[in-house]
């Protein structure tokens, strides 16, 4: 509320300066103080988004991605909000002073809890834990895809309605200056010449053309900003081809189409052949498989959309002895992710090395029919996944189980470091993450 008392307080001093005489100003600008009053709401702490933007990388409300689900998590902490508060701090101090609930939470992944400890403020943890407590799922629509409501530009639009008030204001403060002077002149008999209309006062055409810049500025700078990103982008592809299916139901691991994200740069695209493995004999799609829907409510034939597999691989089931693999023609699929061209990403060395999960980049991939780009992948985004994520250091844990990734065993200042307590964790940041040739030509 700190917003509405400062910005209240101002209005009353400029109100208090305007002479009763000048009515039409006072009243113009009280009116202007009530319709912003009326519908700007400035929150101290947005539990929707600090949960945005410190846990959706790793968690999904109301289902299971890198991380666990979140919904009823105070509930399975016995109610206790003050020991989920410190898990969210700081998990492995929970851990060492013993507490059996925060090791039993840390010994049933193997991902590691980012830790939050002088990142979050009382007040902003407090919202944070309200907003999981109190969330519930939405109800559900008859169409399916991309429906998550950004709020991210929340911030712009009221610093652009502040920054129209206050130009207002000036207006409101340099008219009622000018018939101050003129009540004053005229008191003391002074002749003034005719005031200049407004279209051709040099000081009203100043502050209209910096305004006029300053927004256009604005705007023009966030068009650029977002110039090109693609985020919620779902095309139509050749075979509807449902992850859901695939990857949620039947539990193909990513892997197994996209085993070159574990030792290339690029996860590519599998091959008309890879999924004839598997539909060679699976020609048809099950009855009592679920229903499978497009975002208009279309009902998709997976046996049809089988039968065009077939047509692209030259596969006959009544005849499968007398198919010839090499003959198959590719499938023309739509790329979704895209990055330019001046930008370096490997994944191998973010899958192999980093030991990240799809579902950090790609969402909650298990549960998409058609697949759409979940994330963001803008440079902003990617420097504040490097800025919290952990390194994964190589170690022996105390039951003599080998954990980590040897990659980072070269770092051995770091691995000191930790030993000695001057570090409690190494992000990559701290390794080079931030370095602009590592991700740029």
């Amino acid at each position: 509320m700190a917003g509405y008392e400062i910005l209240s307080t101002f209005f009353r001093s400029t109100v208090s300066m305007i002479p009763e005489k000048s009515f039409a100003p006072k009243r113009l600008l009280l009116l202007t103080a009530f319709f912003v009053f009326s519908f700007i709401n400035i929150d101290a702490q947005d539990g929707k988004a600090l949960f945005i933007a410190k846990c959706a990388s790793c968690h999904i409300m109301g289902g299971t991605s890198t991380g666990p689900d979140l919904q009823g998590v105070v509930e399975r902490w016995g109610g206790d909000e003050v020991r989920v508060k410190q898990w969210i701090l700081n998990y492995d101090k929970l851990v060492k002073s013993g507490d059996s609930k925060a090791a039993e939470v840390a010994n049933s992944s193997p991902n590691v809890m980012q830790i939050f400890e002088g990142q979050l403020s009382p007040a902003d943890l407090d919202a944070l834990v309200k907003y999981i407590n109190e969330w519930k799922p939405a109800v559900a629509a008859t169409t399916t895809g991309p429906t998550q409501q950004d709020d991210s530009g929340r911030g712009g639009l009221i610093f652009g309605v502040i920054s129209l008030i206050m130009a207002i204001i000036a207006l409101i403060l340099m008219q009622v200056n000018s018939n101050l002077k003129k009540l004053s002149d005229d008191a003391e008999g002074i002749l003034r010449p005719d005031p200049v209309p407004f279209y051709k006062n040099k000081v009203y055409i100043a502050l209209f053309s910096i305004l006029l810049f300053i927004v256009g500025g604005y705007y023009t700078a966030s068009a650029l900003i977002d110039f090109g990103r693609q985020k919620d982008y779902q095309p139509e592809q050749p075979i509807y081809y449902s992850h859901k299916v695939h990857a949620g139901t039947n539990q193909i691991s990513c892997l197994y189409c996209h085993g070159a994200a574990m030792e290339s740069k690029h996860a590519a695209i599998p091959s008309v052949n890879v999924c004839m493995n598997c539909h060679k004999t699976i020609t048809s799609y099950s009855e009592t498989s679920p229903k499978i829907y497009k975002d208009d409510g279309t009902e998709v034939n997976g046996t049809r959309e089988i039968e065009k597999l077939y047509s692209y691989a030259g596969f006959d089931p009544k005849n499968p002895l007398a198919w010839d693999p090499a003959k198959a023609k590719p499938i023309p699929w739509t790329k979704i992710h895209n990055l330019p061209d001046h930008v370096y990403f490997n994944h191998s060395q973010h899958i192999k090395a980093g030991n990240v999960q799809c579902q950090t980049c790609h969402g909650e991939i298990t549960n998409m029919d058609e697949v759409y780009q979940f994330s963001e992948l803008s440079m902003g985004w990617c420097v504040n996944c490097h800025r919290d994520t952990k390194v994964d250091f190589y170690k022996i844990d105390t039951s003599g189980r080998a954990k980590g990734n040897k990659f980072y065993s070269i770092y051995e200042k770091f691995h000191n470091d930790i030993k000695s307590g001057r570090m409690d964790s190494v992000t990559v940041k701290d390794i080079g993450g931030l370095e602009c040739q590592k991700c740029h030509y």
